[in-house]
């Protein structure tokens, strides 16, 4: 008996010096302890004393009704040895002979000193077990605790992480972007990454009224509800089971501009979660109250600040002299609309100041590939919109295709000390039309729109025409 007492004690040794998750821990235990007469499983639960709930540790950390038999076990157990079939044991001082017949076995997992969750193995009904196997999953469920206790302590380390991330990403956005329309969408995509257990919806305020700008769509009533209590003086509110959090979003002036909404059809915002949209929301206002105040600083500026191109504004108004010109002198004039293949990607992948420095070099390569007499500017986001005077579509073509081979062979640098790489490769699609007296500005983008969704429909990284 002794020697196979070492032996499973030096196989659950190996198992606990293995790096793995909760999942991966269970599985190993099951694997070891299947070697002991009547074993048929083992399950993990750990107390959240921040939300004074129990959670399943192996299926995703799920929370446990109030009366389910795992919590009443665990305020069984507290000062026990074990939960024998619903009934509290402590072992005796010396080992004797006595035997139990069993079908569940419940043992604490502590931390501290006090009761840190709870470890459930299952049997056979009324399988045999004597004093010497109950010595000896005291000892188990000793070493499990601290296991446990680490992995808990290294997953929360990382929602940590993964929060200040958060945090300097958004704060990190308006240091080149102003576009509203543009860094609400990003703000949302952060939130959502790392809010997993709730819906993120951000809310924008306009003439008095929520409009939702991320995601698409809302179809949840109560949420308008919700947003309809908001005040200047709301810290945040909950709804009545307090799985609806709406964060508001103040100006400067102290004034709502908008709201942050968290949404389950689950579970409950614990503590942790509210306190963490608290923080991310006022990031988000911080950032999006500058973006308000740079757009109105630069709504009668002419160059995008990010890629030195003409701003949308601008190339509204050089259209509108070129159509002109065009008419007038019966000239051939061409547009050009871009957009960069998988810049979401991009951004996922390598991080918003990487994918800053795309829109930088893409803008670089535009500018340097084209004649001084044609007219770039940066439509919005991951857009290019291009004027091409005295030009035919045929030679639009040219200009294109000669546009497009040198974005593809020319790698961008990213002067990013916290980038993974030190240049990214990307392609571009294109749509071309050229100008009709019948159309006017508006009319032609629109059929150079069409020709460019025509090039990422086909497969991207092509030139199409309308």
């Amino acid at each position: 008996m002794v020697q196979n007492k070492l032996h499973f004690l030096s196989k659950i040794a190996d198992v606990l010096t293995k790096e793995v998750n909760t999942s991966e821990l269970n599985d190993e235990l099951k694997s070891v302890l299947s070697g002991f007469n009547g074993f048929r499983d083992i399950s993990l639960y750990v107390f959240d004393s921040v939300t004074s709930t129990m959670r399943d540790c192996v299926n995703s950390w799920s929370i446990l009704e109030d009366d389910s038999d795992v919590y009443k076990s665990f305020a069984t157990i507290k000062g026990y040895d074990f939960v024998i079939n619903s009934k509290a044991y402590k072992l005796p001082a010396v080992i004797s002979d006595i035997t139990l017949k069993i079908s569940t076995l419940c043992m604490p997992i502590v931390k501290d000193s006090k009761d840190f969750g709870i470890m459930v193995l299952e049997f056979e009904e009324n399988t045999p077990v004597n004093m010497e196997f109950l010595f000896l999953m005291k000892i188990f469920s000793s070493q499990v605790s601290l296991k446990l206790q680490n992995i808990v302590l290294n997953e929360q380390s990382k929602i940590n992480v993964e929060f200040h991330d958060s945090m300097k990403n958004i704060a990190k956005i308006i240091e080149t972007q102003y576009e509203l329309n543009y860094i609400v969408p990003i703000i949302g995509e952060m939130l959502d990454r790392f809010i997993t257990d709730h819906l993120i919806y951000v809310f924008l305020k306009w003439e008095n009224e929520f409009k939702l700008v991320w995601p698409k769509a809302c179809n949840d009533d109560r949420i308008f509800d919700v947003l309809s209590q908001l005040t200047p003086e709301t810290e945040y509110i909950l709804s009545n089971n307090d799985k609806i959090g709406a964060f508001p979003l103040m100006s400067e002036e102290g004034e709502v501009i908008g709201c942050i909404v968290a949404r389950s059809t689950l579970e409950a915002l614990s503590k942790r979660d509210i306190g963490y949209l608290e923080q991310l929301s006022r990031q988000s206002a911080i950032t999006i109250n500058r973006a308000n105040s740079y757009s109105k600083i630069l709504q009668y500026a002419t160059i995008d600040a990010l890629t030195n191109l003409n701003n949308r504004r601008q190339f509204e108004l050089r259209l509108w002299q070129e159509i002109a010109t065009t008419k007038r002198q019966k000239n051939p004039l061409c547009a050009m609309m871009i957009d960069i293949d998988f810049f979401k990607k991009v951004n996922d992948t390598y991080g918003h100041a990487s994918g800053d420095a795309v829109l930088r070099g893409v803008a670089s390569i535009i500018k340097s590939t084209l004649r001084e007499s044609d007219i770039p500017s940066r439509y919005g986001g991951e857009e290019f919109a291009v004027l091409l005077p005295y030009t035919h579509i045929e030679e639009a073509k040219i200009v294109g295709e000669r546009l497009r081979k040198a974005v593809e062979s020319t790698p961008i640098d990213i002067n990013d000390e916290e980038a993974d790489v030190k240049s990214i490769s990307v392609t571009i699609s294109m749509g071309l039309a050229e100008f009709n007296d019948a159309e006017s500005g508006e009319e032609l983008f629109e059929r150079a729109d069409k020709a460019l969704y025509k090039a990422k429909e086909s497969g991207r990284n092509m030139v199409c025409t309308a």
